[in-house]
């Protein structure tokens, strides 16, 4: 009882404090909130009942019928051999005699899609990475051997091809992912928790969803479909059954589907199979640098909100250069896709060719403009000189490289093109003890003084103090009076 009366007293002193500061603001001519509110609108819903037997029995049935059978699932199989150091040990040697310890096989399962009649499969690479067998189960019980054909890390996509020996398998029809927009329905086929082929249904939730850290290349479709651990690989369709993304992870604190479900686009996955004939991914290239808008620096630019990437800098002799994009530019859109932030501009590059000729509308002293730029390859300059360092300085135990446009993009996690990136840093390093860096951290001093290329790195292997740059936050370590330590 007597917390029931705290919080109803509580209540009537907000009530009684409340009515106290309303009449305090209100006088004569002042215009109140209820005042400002418009209209309730009270238009009636028009509630209609279906009025033909096609109405009522609408399904997604045909859609799925025709979809599902180009869907696998995928089983893979991964042999951890044992230590053969304890077959040295006198002790185990005693009691086992000459048995060796039987290997482990530790298995894993899910989805893919197939995308060409001859047998190629897409899946997620973090589905078979590692593996030693594959197999490819296809919704109508055949099974067949697969090998791995090509994989990117970056994007998270394997491309596998099974020898179906002439038989005839399902073809996925793929459909156009920029196409894709907020509210559009989607259907989602997978092989959840290896209960066998599941079909789910939702919405496009979001679009162009970047900065997750789920993949380097930072673009996802966000659905709602329900999707979950053995949906990884599997499809994401449009109403059409037409494959739109490739499911790749999803975000959840228990485990299974919370409603937010993230598909790789199928644009990219189209640039992903053309790189399958070079073995290689390369994004096309501008040349420049930039930072999303800020409330701030938007209202410097001359815009009432903010939007667009602010260009930092401008690699000379690049396409970007060559364009007359200048630093101080700000980016709005890129061949009419808008540009929020660099992953929407690295995707926006990479899904498009080396030698397209795309157009670019900027913002420079509050004035609009529009430029064509042609995409480069991105260029190793200066090489990168991978170099570990040796002896017993801050920095012994790491391998430091040169970064470039060709490099930068090569390790992805959108690092800057220029600098000294760290590419490894070994287990007993004082790097790896004390903690203070991590590959892909960019090295900007030693003992104060600026880091440009491996050469300063060499030079003075005898440093005791280092500064640093992970992903926009700067660091410096070293040795103290008190030992070693840290200031950010």
């Amino acid at each position: 009882m007597k917390t029931r009366y705290k919080i109803i007293g509580g209540t009537m002193l907000g009530l009684v404090t409340g009515a106290a500061l309303a009449l305090q603001g209100a006088g004569p001519g002042a215009k109140g909130v209820t005042a400002s509110l418009p209209e309730m609108d009270t238009t009636p819903i028009v509630r209609v009942a279906p009025t033909g037997q096609g109405q009522v029995t609408a399904s997604f049935a045909p859609v799925v019928k025709s979809a599902a059978p180009a869907v696998v699932n995928i089983y893979t199989a991964k042999v951890e051999k044992q230590n053969n150091a304890l077959m040295n040990d006198p002790f185990y040697r005693q009691f086992f005699g000459g048995a060796q310890p039987q290997p482990r096989v530790q298995q894993s399962l899910g989805s893919g899609v197939i995308v060409a009649g001859d047998g190629y499969v897409v899946t997620n690479n973090h589905v078979v990475a590692g593996a030693d067998q594959i197999l490819v189960s296809l919704a109508d019980r055949r099974e067949f051997p697969a090998k791995l054909v090509f994989a990117d890390a970056r994007l998270d996509l394997a491309l596998l091809k099974i020898e179906t020996e002439g038989a005839q398998i399902p073809v996925i029809r793929m459909g156009d992912s920029d196409r894709a927009e907020v509210g559009d329905i989607t259907i989602a086929i997978g092989n959840p928790f290896g209960v066998g082929q599941t079909v789910t249904t939702g919405i496009v939730s979001a679009v162009a969803r970047t900065g997750l850290g789920i993949s380097d290349w930072q673009f996802f479709i966000q659905t709602d479909a329900a999707i979950n651990p053995g949906n990884s690989g599997g499809a994401l369709l449009d109403a059409q059954g037409r494959l739109i993304g490739i499911n790749t992870a999803i975000f959840s604190r228990s485990g299974g589907s919370q409603g937010i479900g993230f598909a790789i686009p199928s644009k990219m996955l189209r640039v992903f199979l053309a790189a399958a004939d070079t073995g290689k991914l390369v994004s096309g290239w501008i040349g420049l640098e930039g930072e999303p808008l800020t409330a701030d620096s938007a209202r410097l630019a001359g815009l009432d909100r903010p939007g667009g990437l602010l260009v930092t800098a401008v690699n000379p002799g690049s396409p970007a250069a060559k364009a007359d994009i200048r630093t101080g530019d700000v980016l709005r859109t890129v061949d009419g896709k808008e540009v929020a932030d660099g992953g929407q501009l690295r995707y926006s590059l990479a899904t498009e060719g080396v030698g397209r000729t795309l157009e670019v509308v900027l913002l420079r002293a509050g004035q609009e403009r529009t430029v064509r730029v042609t995409l480069a390859a991105p260029p190793e300059t200066p090489p990168r000189q991978l170099t570990p360092i040796t002896g017993q300085g801050i920095l012994a135990g790491v391998t430091v490289a040169n970064l470039s446009p060709a490099y930068a993009q090569e390790l992805g996690a959108g690092l800057p093109e220029k600098g000294v990136v760290v590419v490894q840093i070994l287990g007993g390093a004082p790097a790896a003890r004390y903690g203070y860096l991590k590959p892909g951290d960019i090295i900007e001093t030693l003992n104060g003084q600026p880091v440009r290329t491996v050469a300063d790195v060499t030079s003075r292997l005898a440093a005791t103090s280092i500064g640093f740059n992970r992903g926009g936050q700067r660091a410096e370590c070293g040795l103290t009076n008190r030992g070693f330590a840290c200031r950010s």
